[in-house]
């Protein structure tokens, strides 16, 4: 009798080691816009700066309030002039299918910066109905019900 393994344990799960070693790892490289809103509205100094890693268009469509703009390919020649090695910096960009926050935290470590990228990106500040500012000012959408919960302050995660 043949027995068919479906797609999920094909390759079976790592050892509960591996796999904490394997999370612990991810946390440290990245963040969520969750934990950067919640960071951010806490008032004072939340520890780190937000960079935003696209261009000025987009920057002018809408960014993050208190980002920093600093495009990818202006890491290498400005970040010595903008941010301090010794705070860490979260970097964005559009959302999950763009890899520029990735590239500029990439950057940024190469020059010695401490460093985490924000899952998500702009895309998903946005749906999860913060507030954001463009060249015309400050506004908000409602929460996407795909990405936040309704009547809830957070996800509970």
């Amino acid at each position: 009798m043949t027995t068919t393994v479906n797609p999920v344990l094909r390759v079976a799960p790592a050892a509960p080691a591996e796999a904490a070693a394997h999370f612990r790892a991810g946390l440290a490289f990245h963040t969520d816009v969750s934990d950067v809103a919640a960071a951010l509205g806490a008032g004072g100094d939340p520890g780190f700066v937000l960079v935003d890693s696209r261009s000025t268009e987009a920057w002018d469509q809408g960014h993050v309030p208190g980002a920093l703009h600093l495009p990818t390919a202006l890491v290498p020649e400005q970040a010595g002039q903008l941010l301090d090695r010794s705070v860490p910096v979260v970097t964005y960009c559009w959302g999950p299918g763009c890899n520029g926050a990735a590239r500029a935290a990439l950057a940024l470590a190469e020059l010695g910066y401490q460093v985490k990228e924000m899952l998500g990106g702009f895309e998903y500040w946005v749906r999860e109905g913060l507030a954001f500012e463009t060249w015309q000012g400050r506004e908000s959408r409602a929460p996407d019900p795909l990405t936040a919960p309704v009547d809830a302050g957070d996800c509970g995660c």
